[in-house]
């Protein structure tokens, strides 16, 4: 029987990479989206066309009711998950924290924040061994700008990402005795649409030189170091924080 894994944000960049580096590993993989059907679709066709098994299930994950509901149409679907990655976040345009609004605050600490635990939380209720699971695998996507803080860009999505950096590290020890894994991983400058969200559609190729690598990375590099985490490889990782950064 295939283990079953959800992503998070899986229609785009490094959660879409993920999704089909996962399906060829041998899971079934349901690929979450916010908003954009059509391109969690296209996911799900490469899938299936490769003879893996996937769905697509519309959610936000900043809204508890609509998280429940989809962990409940996974388990009515494919069965109970071993397996998630909160890949879902959010960026915005430069700025000041002087000018930042609330409405934009909450929006960034709703998504990547409260969703990651919220879905981490529905996880561990499926995973755990003190509620009759048989155990699991969580990865969260955190992001190397936790350690920079982003000033003068992005405090707020530097300041949720350290958020996660300490949510993962609380329920790892938490959870560890319970058979389920908690680890982060926390990419760099990384070449996906997440930066034209943001308003610079030119920032990876204008940092990547910058990076010791000299070059923005790629969404399959950061897939195959979630995939790694998620395996029996690393079954005695728990609490890992690893970045795929290019030394930056």
């Amino acid at each position: 029987m295939q283990p079953v894994l959800l992503i998070t944000g899986g229609s785009r960049g490094i959660g879409a990479a993920t999704a089909l580096a996962a399906a060829e590993a041998g899971y079934t993989v349901a690929v979450n989206y916010a908003s954009n059907s059509l391109a969690a679709d296209e996911v799900v066709r490469h899938i299936r066309a490769r003879g893996g098994n996937a769905i697509a299930l519309q959610a936000d994950v900043a809204d508890e009711a609509q998280v429940l509901a989809m962990f409940e149409r996974v388990d009515a679907k494919l069965g109970r998950i071993s397996a998630l990655v909160n890949s879902a976040g959010v960026v915005d345009q430069a700025c000041r924290v002087a000018d930042m609004s609330l409405a934009r605050l909450r929006r960034m600490l709703d998504t990547n924040v409260l969703g990651s635990m919220l879905c981490a939380r529905e996880a561990v209720r499926r995973m755990s061994t003190r509620y009759g699971g048989e155990g699991g695998s969580i990865v969260n996507l955190s992001s190397v700008a936790s350690t920079l803080g982003s000033p003068g860009q992005y405090v707020d999505y530097a300041a949720s990402k350290g958020a996660i950096d300490s949510f993962t590290l609380g329920l790892a020890r938490e959870v560890a005795a319970e058979g389920v894994r908690v680890n982060a991983v926390r990419p760099g400058i990384i070449d996906t649409e997440i930066h034209a969200s943001g308003g610079q559609p030119d920032r990876a190729g204008r940092i990547g030189p910058q990076v010791p690598m000299q070059r923005a990375g790629r969404a399959d590099e950061v897939a195959v170091s979630i995939l790694w985490l998620l395996s029996p490889q690393a079954s005695y990782t728990t609490g890992a924080l690893l970045d795929v950064a290019g030394g930056r």
